[in-house]
């Protein structure tokens, strides 16, 4: 017996569980089981392990008093059911196909690197019928390319701040916050911030006791998910200097003895990447302000 089947007997002794999306009939003088809420996670190669991991430990954590079903039923999407290889190198057998996932009402988008058309068009074509549709990280560029986030306002991991202004101009980038929620989309901060984003996910559907024995249970002392705006670390960009130097496009740090440079205007740049490299060189100015 699972430590989750252990508390949700102690919860509810005397009623039965089912398997995910299913209700439980009613007995006599009760009324049925409401429904899981389906969440699905979508996942690539590269899938950043704490983007999806932190939301499905907060949703699996859930329990309800008095109900059997789990709150929430978690699955996997992906391109294909060949395994994956997350960060770290975790191997993740994904449970459905972008052809055969059945409907969700949350769908989870992570940091990952195998992005494709036919995944965007999955999400684009899911989240017409799902209640939020929600990333983490920089998991908000795989959002920003479904085109779900024009208009809107959004954030992302503190080092995509700018790269994501520059190329979403169309999105409010939100600097220094855990979360950003729009109604039907909803965007998280690096990392970490995916488990205050579930949290605050769980306080929409079933309200905030629900959420903060959750967050008990799991020994989350994070104030987050009440707070967003706690983030506010985050909202400054640091300063560069010759003995710390940070890359011009991210801000992330850069070895001097290691990284990529260019020079402008007198002055040496470092960057973190070929890719940031790339996008200095070809508008330095944009950076240099």
């Amino acid at each position: 017996m699972t430590r989750r089947e252990l508390l949700k007997r102690a919860a509810a002794a005397g009623l039965w569980i089912t398997g995910p999306g299913a209700s439980v009939p009613g007995r006599a003088g009760h009324a049925a089981e409401p429904d899981s809420i389906p969440v699905a996670f979508v996942v690539s190669d590269g899938a950043v392990v704490i983007d999806f991991s932190g939301p499905w430990e907060v949703f699996q954590d859930v329990t309800i008093a008095g109900q059997a079903n789990p709150p929430f039923s978690l699955y996997t999407v992906a391109e294909s059911t060949a395994p994956i290889r997350a960060t770290g190198g975790m191997r993740i057998t994904p449970d459905y196909t972008f052809s055969n996932a059945p409907m969700a009402k949350v769908i989870v988008i992570p940091a990952q690197r195998g992005v494709t058309e036919s995944m965007l068009q999955w999400i684009r074509n899911a989240a017409k019928t799902a209640d939020l549709t929600m990333s983490v990280c920089v998991g908000a560029d795989v959002l920003a390319r479904t085109g779900l986030l024009s208009g809107k306002p959004a954030t992302t991991h503190h080092s995509s701040y700018r790269t994501m202004a520059l190329q979403y101009p169309e999105i409010d980038v939100k600097r220094g916050v855990r979360f950003v929620d729009d109604g039907t989309v909803a965007s998280s901060g690096g990392l970490s911030s995916g488990i205050d984003l579930a949290l605050h996910v769980v306080e929409r559907y079933y309200g905030r006791d629900v959420a903060a024995k959750t967050a008990y249970y799991m020994e989350y002392q994070g104030e987050g998910w009440r707070n967003p705006g706690s983030n506010e670390i985050y909202a400054a960009p640091q300063t560069s200097t010759a003995d710390h130097p940070l890359c011009p496009v991210c801000g992330m740090d850069v070895d001097p003895k290691t990284g990529l440079h260019a020079e402008y205007r007198g002055q040496t740049y470092y960057f973190c990447r070929q890719e940031h490299k790339t996008m200095f060189d070809a508008s330095p100015e944009t950076f240099v302000k």
